[in-house]
């Protein structure tokens, strides 16, 4: 499970869809979503930020491939000391996820290193020097097909095809983003739904400036509003990782396949020909229709390889707000 016992009633899978349409979106116009009072949406969607079944934050884009390249790691770890590297792992600011898996590797993560960073000294000295982490493949990130943080609202909706969340991820010029910029982004990395006086007021220039700057990023598509939910939470039984075989001259056609199926919440190319696919649906059940009746009918597929994502720790550059909890407990 990727979250706490917590469970959602349908009041409350509407809010979360609402949010990860629009995380900063105001109370009004939430309930005018949903369909319900605001008296009641405010109420209840104050209670699942507060005990962290849901988290908004804002979190910057991938950069150009010219300025940083995105490597998948595959960590095994020594015997019971999986959550030991994991949080270690947890305090880098590189890592755009983390998850603890089951099957042949402990933790999955993805880490973006700057092009004039030296590959072995962040990859070798730093990840695999960690205390706990026996080995550590590493796999270039070729391509991105799809990032969707919409996904609730789709799956629940049972649609066939995607939807804009589908579009291949932005990637943004380091250029783009001053000091003030990243200020902004810090402050709101923690509470994405705080207002644009308070985050003047803490970095200490004027709401305006901070408006102006973070619509701007938005509009460019440098920084994205988040909404971190634990699926489980939601009743979902399965998130899964799928490393997907490919025949090298199918690998785009197999890829543009998959990214039509909402379950499918990203995916990504690596150098090995093969396709990082990550899978949320409803239920074990429709997990095996879609291997046995869409991922094994496609022409060019292999193979694959499948682990059960047990606990997220980082998706987005933001830490999830359950983990640390599920870690102790």
């Amino acid at each position: 499970m990727t979250g706490g016992d917590t469970r959602v009633d349908e009041l409350d899978r509407r809010i979360i869809a609402a949010l990860q349409a629009d995380g900063r979106a105001s109370w009004t116009d939430l309930a005018e979503r949903v369909g319900s009072s605001l008296a009641t949406v405010t109420r209840r969607g104050q209670q699942l930020l507060a005990s962290g079944v849901v988290a908004v934050g804002v979190s910057h884009a991938i950069h150009t491939p010219l300025a940083a390249d995105l490597f998948v790691l595959r960590i095994r770890c020594r015997s019971g000391r999986q959550m030991d590297v994991a949080k270690v792992l947890a305090e880098r600011r590189d890592l755009r996820f983390l998850c603890l898996v089951t099957g042949a590797n402990d933790l999955v993560a993805e880490i973006v290193i700057p092009k004039l960073d030296v590959l072995h000294a962040r990859l070798i000295d730093e990840i695999q020097a960690i205390d706990g982490v026996e080995t550590c493949r590493t796999d270039l990130v070729l391509h991105q097909y799809k990032v969707s943080q919409h996904w609730l609202q789709s799956v629940l909706a049972r649609q066939e095809r995607g939807d804009e969340s589908a579009a291949e991820p932005h990637v943004c010029d380091p250029s783009h983003f001053g000091d003030t910029d990243r200020q902004i982004l810090e402050v709101l990395k923690l509470d994405g739904r705080a207002s644009f006086r308070s985050v003047a007021d803490e970095i200490g220039v004027n709401e305006s400036t901070v408006r102006r700057r973070f619509e701007a990023m938005i509009e460019r598509g440098c920084a994205v509003v988040l909404t971190l939910v634990s699926a489980p939470a939601l009743g979902f039984e399965a998130e899964i990782l799928l490393n997907v075989s490919v025949s090298p001259a199918r690998l785009d056609d197999v890829a543009r396949a998959l990214t039509d199926f909402v379950g499918v919440r990203y995916l990504a190319a690596t150098l090995d020909c093969s396709l990082m696919c990550e899978l949320i649906l409803p239920s074990t059940s429709e997990v095996y229709s879609f291997l046995t009746q869409v991922l094994g009918r496609i022409d060019g597929v292999l193979g694959w390889e499948a682990s059960l994502e047990l606990l997220t720790i980082t998706r987005g550059f933001l830490e999830t707000p359950w983990w640390r909890a599920a870690a102790v407990a």
